[in-house]
């Protein structure tokens, strides 16, 4: 499985999967970078509220959402939020199977379509 597979789901994933980085073993600093990638868990309302500002500060936000179905009238709810605040920034927002949200800052756009062609 690649490393776009375990990030953007496919197959379960546990702990094991990931691997710590030591932040010295590459070159930019943490100042240097202009945008950052977040991974986040929506388990209920209250967990929007860091996803919006990450996505305020400039910032990519990668949110789980396995704890809600799609039918769920709480996931509608933040999903209609985090709608607006992807058309409040210029950003963008879509989700992936059942699994996860992806929200983007302004002028960086999620293309709909897989590479490689599968």
């Amino acid at each position: 499985m690649g490393l776009m597979s375990k990030l953007l789901g496919g197959g379960s994933r546990n702990a094991d999967d990931y691997v710590a980085l030591d932040i010295d073993d590459f070159d930019a600093a943490p100042n240097d970078v202009g945008t950052n990638v977040h991974i986040a868990t929506i388990g209920g309302k209250q967990d929007v509220v860091a996803i919006k500002d990450a996505v305020y500060d400039g910032d990519i936000v990668i949110a789980d959402i396995t704890r809600h179905t799609t039918t769920d009238r709480t996931m509608e709810h933040i999903s209609d939020e985090l709608k607006q605040v992807a058309r409040e920034v210029g950003g963008d927002i879509v989700q992936k199977d059942d699994e996860q949200l992806i929200i983007t800052p302004g002028g960086i756009s999620i293309s709909r379509e897989k590479l490689g062609g599968r």
